[in-house]
C-alpha cells in the first residue's frame, strides 16, 4: 500500500518515516515545497493525482502560532483551504485522508479532559484556520479520520522539549508559565498510532471512519510541570520558576486548558497514546545523546 504524507520536514511526518521503515507492504511517499505546496492552490491536488496514494496523511501546516494573527490569511490558505484541496484530491483517487488538527480549536475552558463532542470556539487566527481546515476535509471527503493533537514533541524540528534542553545549558533557572494545561504528545507515539490507523483502513476496515477524535499523551501537565519533567529526565539541576501567562504575553492568546481524552479513539479502534511521562523518554534521551 502506498500513504502519501504531506509536511515532510515536520516532526509527524519524520516521525511517520521512522516508524514506517521497514514496515512489510507499506511504502511511504513525503511530500514537501515546492512539489506539494499547500500555500499554492494547485500544487497539492496535482502531486496527489501524480502520485495516486492509497492513503493521504496531511501533516502539513502553517503552525507559526503568534505569527498567524498578522498572516491569518496565508495560515487559513494552508490549514483550510490546502487541506480541503488535499482532502478533496485523495477523494478524487478514491483514497481516505488522515488529517491532523490541534488543542487549539477550544476556547481553553473547563477543568475536565475535553471530549470531541465539546463544542469548539479558538482563540486566535491559528485555531480559527485548523477549525476550518477541520470543515473542509469532513466536506470534501466523507473517507476522513480527523486526529486533535497538542504539544507535540520528537527529537525532530523545533519543539518545547528541545529548546527546554538548550535553554538549560545556557541558564540556572527558568521561568515557565504554569497556568496553561494540556496533553504533552510524542510524535513518534502518534505516528505509530497513525499508521496503525491506516493499516487498518487499507485491510478494508472502515469501521469508525468519517469521524473526529483526540490523539494526545494520556494524562495532563503544565507547561512549567512539562518543563520539570524534561529536566528530571536530562538529570538536569535547573530550576524551573512557574509563572503566570499575563508575565509572558504572546500575541496569539493560548488555551489554558487543553488536556485532551483519548477515550473516543479507543473504544473505536482500540488504540491510543501513552502516558505523556513514559513517551517523553526516548525523546529525552535521544536528544541527551546527541550533545
Amino acid at each position: 500500500m502506498k500513504i502519501l504524507v504531506t509536511g515532510r520536514d515536520g516532526q509527524v511526518a519524520r516521525s511517520l518515516a521512522e516508524r514506517g521503515a521497514g514496515l512489510a507492504g507499506v511504502e511511504l511517499v513525503f511530500a514537501a515545497r515546492p512539489d506539494c505546496d499547500l500555500a499554492e492552490p494547485g500544487s497539492a491536488a496535482a502531486y496527489v493525482a501524480t502520485v495516486k496514494p492509497d492513503l493521504v496523511v496531511n501533516a502539513a501546516a502553517y503552525t507559526a502560532v503568534d505569527k498567524a494573527e498578522t498572516e491569518e490569511a496565508l495560515a487559513y490558505r494552508v490549514n483550510a483551504e490546502g487541506a480541503g484541496e488535499v482532502a478533496a484530491a485523495a477523494a478524487a483517487v478514491g483514497a481516505p485522508v488522515i488529517h491532523l488538527s490541534t488543542d487549539y480549536v477550544y476556547d481553553g475552558s473547563g477543568d475536565a479532559p475535553l471530549t470531541e463532542d465539546r463544542a469548539i470556539a479558538p482563540l486566535g487566527a491559528y485555531g480559527r484556520t485548523k477549525a476550518s481546515g477541520e470543515d473542509q476535509v469532513r466536506t470534501a471527503n466523507p473517507d476522513h479520520l480527523i486526529l486533535r493533537t497538542a504539544w507535540v514533541h520528537s527529537p525532530f524540528g523545533h519543539n518545547f522539549v528541545k529548546t527546554m534542553l538548550r535553554l538549560s545549558a545556557e541558564r540556572d533557572e527558568l521561568s515557565v508559565v504554569a497556568d496553561q494545561r494540556g496533553s504533552p504528545t510524542s510524535a513518534l507515539d502518534l505516528a505509530g498510532v497513525i499508521l496503525a490507523l491506516a493499516e487498518r483502513r487499507l485491510g478494508g476496515d472502515a469501521r469508525g471512519w468519517g469521524e473526529t477524535y483526540h490523539a494526545a499523551g494520556a494524562g495532563e501537565a503544565s507547561w512549567a510541570e512539562f518543563a520539570a519533567e524534561i529536566m528530571r529526565q536530562a538529570g538536569a539541576t535547573i530550576q524551573i520558576r512557574p509563572i503566570a501567562t499575563a508575565d509572558y504575553p504572546t500575541p496569539a492568546r493560548r488555551p489554558a486548558w487543553s488536556v485532551l481524552s483519548g477515550a473516543k479513539l479507543r473504544g473505536a479502534f482500540g488504540i491510543g497514546l501513552g502516558d505523556w511521562e513514559e513517551a517523553l523518554l526516548p525523546v529525552v534521551a535521544r536528544l541527551v545523546g546527541e550533545r
